[in-house]
């Protein structure tokens, strides 16, 4: 038998993670079950892939799960459309750009797919982006936006960072930058074909629809949670496989259909959840864009 790492394949042991409630059923994304991988978004290809890499051995051995999801990212990479969503939005206001305008750009649906095409997407004076896209001092490793220095938007402009607002309690509530009207992405312009070294990305504050988003990751922290034999696997669950946050996304979403895979630009890939309702969108990460736990299983 071949055991998946950070996981259990007893059914056994499955069946009592959905009777304790440890999960929530034989579907849940964090299941290695067929039913709970599809809805975690791993495509068939994705595991046919992972299953023709592991071959078969006479002996039982345990798999990291890193290379499942080393063949999802291969597969969603190649079929998945790029979309702007921001997890931990901030807003950003451009100073100088008009108060009512709305601006459409276009972006390019798949780089790695020449027939995906491009899509329409709304600019505005009123963006959020991610808060950790930005410091108000920063070193000089740091390349997105900070105040006094210049970054590009996504498919947008080239903006420079110019003021923050603070609450009573010192948290930023919003960041003033100002926009080269000249740089606009695509353009030929000197200004536009100016470089800088960081690009960070965005959605309209006017039309931005919120998402749920169900940051599912490995369901224990050990690599073998059944090793200890005297010991109980659910001892080793990991309490941060599963988190749930409101993001700010694209207009363009509320088309996707239910199981359909998405890439969150610099972030990871996402399927839509069967949750989802035409008002209330449900997003599933199926993986990250890359493995933050190759580190973690280093030290």
């Amino acid at each position: 038998r071949r055991n998946l790492s950070h996981t259990v394949v007893s059914k056994r042991k499955l069946m009592r993670l959905v009777q304790e409630g440890v999960v929530n059923g034989w579907d849940d994304p964090r299941m290695p079950t067929i039913s709970g991988l599809r809805r975690r978004g791993y495509t068939p290809n994705a595991i046919r892939a992972f299953a023709d890499s592991i071959g078969v051995a006479k002996r039982e051995n345990l798999i990291d799960v890193a290379h499942l999801e080393f063949c999802a990212r291969e597969d969603l990479n190649k079929i998945t459309g790029r979309v702007m969503a921001v997890l931990d939005p901030v807003l950003l206001v451009l100073d100088n750009y008009p108060e009512d305008h709305t601006e459409w750009l276009t972006a390019e649906n798949n780089p790695e797919d020449p027939n995906s095409g491009n899509r329409e997407i709304p600019f505005s004076k009123y963006l959020w982006i991610e808060r950790s896209d930005f410091k108000e001092e920063a070193n000089r490793k740091f390349f997105r936006l900070s105040l006094d220095k210049e970054v590009r938007l996504k498919n947008g402009y080239i903006i420079k960072g110019e003021s923050v607002v603070k609450d009573a309690h010192g948290a930023i509530t919003e960041i003033h930058a100002t926009y080269d009207p000249l740089s606009k992405s695509g353009t030929d312009t000197p200004e536009a074909l100016r470089k800088v070294k960081g690009t960070i990305h965005w959605v309209s504050r006017d039309h931005a629809l919120d998402a749920e988003v169900r940051l599912y990751d490995r369901l224990f922290s050990s690599a073998a949670p059944d090793a200890d034999k005297d010991g109980d696997f659910l001892d080793h669950l990991n309490p941060n496989s599963l988190a749930v946050i409101t993001a700010k996304v694209e207009p363009g979403l509320k088309t996707l259909e239910i199981g359909q895979p998405v890439q969150f630009q610099r972030t990871g890939y996402f399927v839509l959840d069967p949750d989802s309702k035409a008002d209330a969108l449900v997003f599933n990460r199926t993986v990250s864009l890359r493995d933050s736990w190759g580190k973690l299983d280093q030290d």
